[in-house]
């Protein structure tokens, strides 16, 4: 290899098949640990029989199931067998999981067995999927004309395919974003390899060398890469990218068993398997962490655990300082970034320093803008949309208009620009106002509703916030919170109200607050906007 080495995961995960001890952990789940003998043996298989099948590189494959092992096999299948990935929401109902596979032009679609009752009404609607793979505990299929995984990843040698692969093969994120039907957001795999989601070593804590020989001698030497676990779910951007990450270094990733994110469970995991770092989605996982550790205070052996990694949404100062009152070793990170873009800023929180809510350092590649493509100074008030060059994707699948809209060319640059306001402080450093979509603008004043939702949630009876603007004549759109109390509280209005105007301007405060048992976020802890908009006017009267 030269120093014109050209990256592409497969690769990759084949290297590292052959650089880590073939009896390590690769994944674990419960008490089911695959080795990374097992994990190359059985994407090999994956990989080779799909493609006897007929499944073409480029090919999609729809990923239907919640966090269990055969997601990461498949996905290291996709990528040695030159195929591409389909994130699908578990949660959606079946005319957007409809859309998903329709729009994707999926060809394969892996699902797990408690989803067999929504596949089987999809089946006679996708006639492009040419091959349906079921997971089930016993190796069992519920479905006719349905095949079982587990029988695909048991057929074969483990032989490696021996294919020359590209650095422009992709990758599909699925992003539902805050307006419209969900976009497929292209990534070539080289891209995501330099971008930083996946590019870092964490064998060695640092960017890969030239080559992947060198990056492999590094896992080799080292004797394998980091124990890490995805709290999030692998369907959303922050768990697939930091588990790729994981296993692009000779890691090996520990998976929860239930269906929703148990704070005690993972503990126990943590504890169980020594695992270095997690992922989290901000302080919907935060928060419960916390809780956990301060109810059974000194009860869970946590040394091992040195990093907790966050994307995607707020995570509050408050509740970063909490977790490391508990466990003190560790480094919090807090990573800007979205599924069209990663590396915008980051901040680290240690017991040493903390940093202010949405204060992050700028990216090396990032730039802002104002909205007519003027780039802000340090210092300027004036807030624009945060935007990345290099390393980027290509753009959205089957969408011309939005992916010109969210790529511009700036100066000649082409740039990768989602919509995060933001502001740049003097020192250069970012804060982060929120996403312009759901950005209010109340008598001509913006007010970003992740500044608000901070602001209350930092009240001793709000355990969760969201903020929207609803119709107003006086104001255009009338600031408008709707919060979720802690056990026991009951709402006061007025008191939150002046506990809001205490840290923010009048413009920004809400008119009224409402509350709701669930705010109802999705299992990324990311917020459902468009539902506690409706709820908001169902509850004032203006639905």
């Amino acid at each position: 290899m030269t120093a014109a080495q050209r990256w592409n995961f497969g690769d990759i995960y084949d290297a590292m098949g052959e650089a880590v001890d073939a009896a390590a952990p690769c994944l674990i789940q419960g008490d089911r640990v695959l080795t990374w003998g097992d994990y190359t043996r059985r994407t090999n298989n994956l990989a080779r029989v799909l493609r006897e099948r007929g499944i073409e590189s480029g090919d999609k494959v729809g990923f239907y199931l919640r966090n269990h092992p055969a997601y990461m096999e498949m996905l290291g299948a996709c990528f040695k067998g030159r195929f591409t990935h389909v994130n699908v929401n578990y949660r959606y109902v079946d005319e957007e999981l409809h859309y998903i596979f329709d729009n994707s032009d999926s060809k394969v679609v892996l699902y797990g067995e408690e989803f067999a009752e929504h596949v089987a009404a999809l089946k006679p609607r996708l006639p492009k999927v040419a091959l349906w793979l079921e997971i089930s505990d016993d190796g069992s299929v519920a479905l006719d004309g349905s095949e079982s995984f587990e029988a695909l990843a048991e057929s074969g040698n483990g032989a490696p395919l021996g294919i020359e692969r590209s650095p422009d093969d992709m990758l599909f994120i699925y992003t539902g974003g805050t307006t419209g039907m969900p976009k497929g957001v292209m990534w070539g795999l080289e891209d995501l390899w330099f971008a930083g989601a996946a590019g870092a070593t964490p064998a060695t804590d640092m960017l890969p060398p030239a080559t992947l020989e060198a990056h492999a001698a590094n896992v080799r030497k080292a004797g394998g890469g980091s124990r890490m676990m995805p709290c999030c779910p692998l369907m959303h951007g922050t768990g697939l990218l930091t588990s790729m990450a994981c296993l692009a270094g000779g890691g090996s990733l520990v998976l929860l068993e239930k269906p929703s994110f148990d704070p005690v469970e993972c503990l126990e995991a943590v504890q169980r398997w020594q695992v270095n770092g997690l992922a989290i989605v901000g302080d919907a996982f935060a928060k419960p962490l916390q809780r956990a550790l301060e109810e059974a205070s000194g009860r869970y052996e946590l040394a091992s655990l040195v990093s907790i990694i966050s994307s995607g949404v707020m995570w509050s100062m408050e509740v970063k300082r909490g977790l490391l009152e508990q466990h003190p070793g560790m480094v919090l990170t807090d990573s800007f970034g979205a599924s069209e873009a990663v590396g915008f800023g980051r901040s680290d929180t240690t017991v040493d320093g903390t940093v202010e809510t949405a204060r992050f350092v700028i990216g090396e590649h990032c730039k802002v803008f104002t909205e007519d493509g003027r780039e802000v100074q340090p210092g300027d008030p004036e807030p624009g949309f945060i935007a990345r060059t290099g390393a980027i994707p290509k753009g959205y699948y089957k969408d011309l208009e939005k992916t010109a809209k969210t790529f511009p060319t700036i100066d000649g640059v082409r740039y990768s620009m989602p919509g995060d306001w933001c502001r740049v402080e003097a020192d250069g450093s970012l804060i982060l106002l929120g996403r312009g979509s759901v950005c209010i603008n109340t008598a001509g004043e913006k007010v970003y509703p992740e500044e608000v939702e901070e602001v209350l949630k930092q009240h001793p009876d709000v355990e969760d916030a969201l903020v929207v603007g609803v119709p107003d004549e006086k104001w255009g759109q009338m600031v408008t919170a709707v919060v979720q109390l802690q056990p026991g509280a009951a709402l006061d209005e007025d008191a939150l109200k002046v506990h809001a105007r205490k840290h923010l301007a009048g413009y920004k405060t809400p008119k009224r607050i409402l509350d709701k048992a669930n705010l109802g976020r999705a299992s990324n802890g990311k917020a459902d906007y468009k539902g506690i908009t409706a709820f908001a006017k169902a509850e004032l009267g203006l639905a």
